[in-house]
Parts: structure tokens; sequence; C-alpha cells
């Protein structure tokens, strides 16, 4: 169980997801089209069906490959999600897109919210990230406790900002496939499928993230930098090495930059000093380093630390026997949703499905 960064808070308990309507993802498009170019951008709310399905449901009715219809992130099925697609068209009439758009949603029970032309096919990270509004309902206290908790919990969290956590969905039903990833870069198990064993050695990654992250927050460092650190820019994504943590200090506190976890992989550029012995403690308890990653040609890259919720908002819903909150706060892309919603509830989401990007 990872540590909550308001574990001294009780949560509110409740249940997530218990319609799709209770689960409501919006993404926030990293540029607008732009009115022309060989691509039509279709933005469409879905419910009941994967990124997956509805790449699949274009390229069919535009008479495309798959692969050629683009999108900027994977959403969930079991949600009301809303995203933005992009098929190659051409020079093709747009009086004929209205006509299959119609028999698209005819088809699919999908809603198309706007169309627009652009130059480029949206690709995968053409996003800043994703808005969400979430209702919790089964709550186990009264509406005002829950509210009370709750706003508390929010409270704290706009303060200190939370470890940018991976969602325990990445990991599989009892972390199955953290050990298949462990197992697949120790070359003790073969996966021919380059996608699955990337997947796979990812996930992996993502737990070693997340360890790093968990031993941050229990060492007492998750409030201030540590010398070595490499920090990032909030405002811009600049990525600089920490040489004296007093003197950047008060940056972190202004929240203008934040410190980064590692992804480890061969070119992961390294902290050194006080965080780089944080990292290596987390490849040693592992018993892993990183000559496994460059044998199996993995990267890594790193991880923004902490992620901010400065619009992080709650509000009472459902009815006085059925008492629910309704949560809404935006999170940068590759940021989980249950990051904020196991602090807020203290319950086990490792079944919650959701979107990762």
């Amino acid at each position: 169980m990872l540590p909550y960064v308001t574990s001294s808070l009780p949560g509110i308990g409740g249940c997530l997801r218990a319609t799709p309507d209770d689960f409501v993802v919006e993404e926030i498009a990293l540029y607008p089209p732009s009115g022309h170019g060989q691509h039509l951008y279709v933005n469409i709310t879905k419910v009941g069906l994967t990124t997956k399905d509805v790449q699949q449901t274009l390229a069919t009715a535009f008479g495309v490959q798959a692969r050629d219809v683009g999108f900027a992130g994977m959403k969930d099925k079991f949600a009301r999600t809303t995203q933005t697609f992009s098929v190659p068209v051409q020079h093709a009439d747009d009086a004929d897109f209205a006509a299959r758009l119609d028999a698209l949603a005819a088809k699919a029970s999908v809603s198309v919210n706007w169309t627009q032309r652009h130059e480029n096919k949206l690709r995968a990270g053409h996003l800043l990230g994703n808005r969400f509004t979430i209702r919790v309902t089964d709550l186990p206290l009264p509406a005002d406790e829950a509210m009370t908790r709750a706003t508390s919990i929010a409270t704290a969290l706009q303060h200190t900002g939370l470890p940018n956590y991976f969602g325990p969905q990445r990991f599989g039903h009892d972390g199955a496939n953290v050990a298949r990833g462990l197992a697949v870069l120790q070359r003790r198990q073969y996966v021919k499928d380059r996608w699955l064993r990337r997947f796979l050695i990812s996930a992996y990654q993502s737990h070693l993230c997340n360890d790093y992250l968990a031993r941050r927050l229990d060492d007492g460092h998750f409030e201030h930098l540590l010398t070595g650190d490499v920090a990032k820019k909030y405002a811009t994504g600049g990525i600089f090495d920490v040489e004296d943590a007093a003197v950047e200090q008060p940056r972190y506190a202004a929240r203008e930059i934040s410190f980064t976890a590692p992804i480890f992989g061969a070119k992961m550029r390294p902290a050194h000093a006080a965080a780089g012995a944080l990292e290596a403690a987390v490849l040693d308890a592992a018993a892993v380093d990183v000559d496994l990653f460059a044998r199996a040609k993995i990267d890594g890259t790193r991880r923004m630390g902490r992620i901010l919720v400065d619009d992080l908002a709650i509000d009472e819903a459902g009815t006085v026997d059925a008492p629910a909150l309704d949560v809404r706060f935006s999170l940068p892309k590759g940021a989980f949703a249950t990051t904020i919603m196991r602090e807020l509830m203290k319950v086990d989401l490792a079944d919650i499905p959701e979107e990762d990007e």
C-alpha cells in the first residue's frame, strides 16, 4: 500500500463508477485545429466504448486504415469521456462528412460535438491533460461529515500537492504485470509481441517509480528538494540539476519547480548526491541495474514528482437517503485520477479501471 500524503486525515470511503456518468473525463487539447489541412479533427463523447473501438469505427466510416486515425490519449470504456480524433480526408468535399458522422453516431452510440480541419495527424501525447468530474457514491457517512472530511483533505492537497504515483490499474491483478515485466527484463520469460513486451517492462518501471515516491514521502523528503535532484519547471518544462537544495527550495515552495522521479532506463538522466543515493537504494532493493534496461533497449526518462491540484473542488450531490460527493479537478497528461481519489476516500482502488496516457 502506497503511503498517503494526507495520512493524518480520515477519508470519506464510498465507491466509484456506480454508472458511467459518475466518471466524466474531458480531454484538454494541446492546440486548437487551424481550420484547414488534410486531416479532419472529430471531437466525440462516448460511453461504453474504448478509444480503440471509436478509432476502428471512424476508420470504417471514412474508408481508411485504423492506424491512420489519430488520437492523443486512451480513454476508459466505463465512463463518459470526451476526446478528439483525427481522420485523413485529404481534399474530400466537406459536405460528405456530415452524413458519415451521422451514420457513425447512430451505429456507435457516440455524440459528435464538432469537426474541424487541421494540418497534422493527432498523435499520442498531443494533449495538455484531462479534466475530471467524479461522483463518489455509497458514502458510509452523513453528507455533512463527508463534506467536512473531504474539504479538509482538499485543503491539504492544495497546499502540499501529491506524489505523482502511477495508478494501480497499470500493474494488473495482484501486481501480475510487474512480476512479468521483471521476468521479461531479466530474460526469464520471453514475450514475442513487441508492444506487450514493452508494456510489461513499463509496468515494472512504473512500480520502481512508485517505490521511489513512497520512499521519498516516508523519509520526509516530499515537501522539500534534495541536493542532486533533477528538477523541472512547471511553466516551461525546463530541467536542471539542483546543486544547492537550500537555494532552490523557495522556488519549490512557491510551486515554480518540482523534483522529478526516475523512470529507470539506460539513457535516463540520473540524479546525484542525496537524490542519487535514494534512486540507487530503489535499484538495490529491487536487485536490478541499468545494464538490464540497456540490454532490453529501454531508454527510460524522468517524471514530474509532484502534481498540483489548484482547481480541486468538491460539492455535495445525491439525495438525503443516498448522499454523494462530486469531485472536480484537472490533471496533466500521464497523471492518474486515482491519485486524487485514494487520498479523499482512503479505500483500495486497485480494481478501478481508468484512462492511462
